[in-house]
């Protein structure tokens, strides 16, 4: 807690009395920069007053060639206390006369003679560890041109001292400044907002955290009530899109994966089609040419045993053609209202007949119901799951059909060897693609699950498999309820 506690009002600092110190030292460091600023300025002034005072006299003396004029008005001007130095240079840069040590600031001929001539000059310069200010006058006859430079340094090393010494002091008075606010600050921070904080930012680490129904405690002054207040509501908001959201995007990962499956079977319907319609005819030529040479042979000749193993496997190809159209139509439905059970029954009998010699069983267990189907699309989806469940089934296949409110549920379940949870979680995601089968080959074409998922979508439906229960391979379809099949389905 104490951690925390400090840790929140080093934050406080930082953003709030840091920033004010800052602006303070900011202000106090302007107007010590804006005061030396001013009394540069009046230092530079006077001595440009004390230079010009002389201008005249000493510019009248080198026009005289008086050099005992021009060193006596140096001189005078030399006793000044806050002249350092004063020079004189002729109209070719070269010092004609001085007062005081040798200039620290212009020593060189060539730039004597280009102030001269481009008119006064302040410049700061060292010498001897002092610093100076040297103000640089043209010297001129009455007809304007140019006669010599006069220079006026001053020493400005005291004026440093006395700024520095602000500096110093300012300084001081600024960490005094900071002590005493930042014990306010502090003291002000621990009894109004502290406490309250702490636990805010408590629930704000738990929220982080990942706990979800977490909401900061609404105590404290109004601000930090009215900002927990705000927060837990943010937080519900937050909540329910982020639900919101997911919910989309599992619906718009539904959809796509429909829009893919559906695109996939209408290439492979497209193709199933065109293979069928081309080997439809030449089948049934063959079918037809052999069924003659069967008739015309006799019982023992060798020849028609061979013609009979050749219909059978011409049989086989032509049921894989049909299931290929099966698969590849997708013609609008003919809906009707049809009795379930009664469709289940017809079907059951010719799957029944078609494996009479397999001694399989079969339990059918639904009330009376009515739906609006395509009777011939529905059946061959249904038939479809019989078949596939008898072909498999070890003793019994179990039908079973019943009604809720808005969805008619049938269930085709089988006892054979891949009972409950034999197939594996692969082949379950591949058992309604087209042409996928567990069976050995030759003894299936894939197709007979991928039509009966085509014709129940195309009834509004699903068929899924269900290996939730042991001992039993279970396809569960589920179809939309017509008008009238609860009523039907209480009878």
């Amino acid at each position: 807690m104490t951690r925390r506690l400090n840790s929140l009002r080093t934050a406080v600092l930082s953003f709030v009395l840091l920033p004010l110190l800052l602006l303070m030292a900011a202000v106090v460091a302007l107007g010590l920069h804006e005061f030396q600023t001013q009394m540069e300025n009046r230092m530079q002034e006077d001595i440009e007053l004390v230079a010009r005072s002389i201008r005249l006299p000493v510019a009248g003396a080198m026009l005289q060639d008086d050099a005992a004029g021009v060193q006596q008005s140096l001189d005078s001007l030399f006793q000044i206390e806050e002249v350092f130095g004063v020079y004189v240079y002729d109209a070719d840069g070269r010092m004609v006369a001085a007062s005081g040590p040798p200039s620290p600031t212009l020593q060189r001929r060539g730039e004597a003679q280009v102030i001269s001539e481009t008119g006064s000059l302040g410049a700061f310069g060292e010498h001897q560890g002092r610093e100076t200010f040297s103000f640089f006058l043209p010297l001129s006859d009455p007809a304007g041109r140019i006669v010599g430079l006069l220079q006026v340094t001053r020493d400005v090393t005291p004026f440093r001292a006395f700024v520095a010494q602000l500096q110093w002091q300012g300084g001081l008075l600024m960490l005094g400044i900071s002590g005493l606010f930042l014990l306010v600050v502090l003291f002000g921070y621990h009894r109004a907002v502290g406490r309250h904080v702490s636990r805010l930012m408590a629930a704000m680490r738990a929220i982080g955290e990942g706990q979800r129904g977490m909401r900061a405690p609404e105590q404290g002054p109004a601000e930090l009530r009215g900002l927990a207040v705000s927060m837990n509501r943010m937080m519900e908001r937050r909540e329910a899109s982020e639900a919101e959201l997911e919910a989309q995007r599992l619906e718009q990962g539904r959809l796509e994966e429909k829009l893919r499956h559906s695109e996939k079977l209408a290439a492979i319907g497209q193709l199933a089609a065109g293979v069928a319609h081309e080997l439809g005819t030449p089948l049934g030529i063959i079918a037809g040419r052999v069924q003659r040479a069967i008739r015309h042979l006799p019982e023992a000749d060798p020849a028609r045993t061979e013609m009979e193993a050749l219909k059978a496997e011409l049989e086989r190809v032509e049921t894989i053609v049909r299931q290929l159209l099966d698969f590849a139509r997708r013609n609008p439905l003919q809906e009707r209202s049809l009795d379930l059970a009664q469709l289940v029954g017809d079907l059951v009998e010719r799957v029944r007949e078609r494996h009479a010699s397999g001694g399989v069983e079969f339990r059918l267990e639904g009330p009376e119901l009515t739906i609006a189907a395509d009777r011939l699309r529905l059946g061959q989806a249904l038939e479809n799951l019989l078949e596939n469940a008898a072909q498999v089934a070890a003793r019994e296949v179990r039908v079973r059909w019943y009604a809720s409110s808005d969805r008619v549920e049938l269930v085709v379940a089988d006892d054979g060897p891949t009972a409950g949870r034999g197939i594996d979680d692969e082949q379950a995601e591949r058992l309604f693609e087209p042409f996928f089968t567990t069976k050995p080959t030759g003894e299936g074409t894939g197709l007979g699950l991928a039509v009966a998922q085509v014709a129940l979508e195309d009834h509004g439906g699903t068929v899924m498999l269900d290996r939730s229960v042991a001992g039993e391979t279970r396809f569960v379809v589920h179809l939309p309820v017509a008008a009238g099949a609860q009523e039907d389905s209480l009878r």
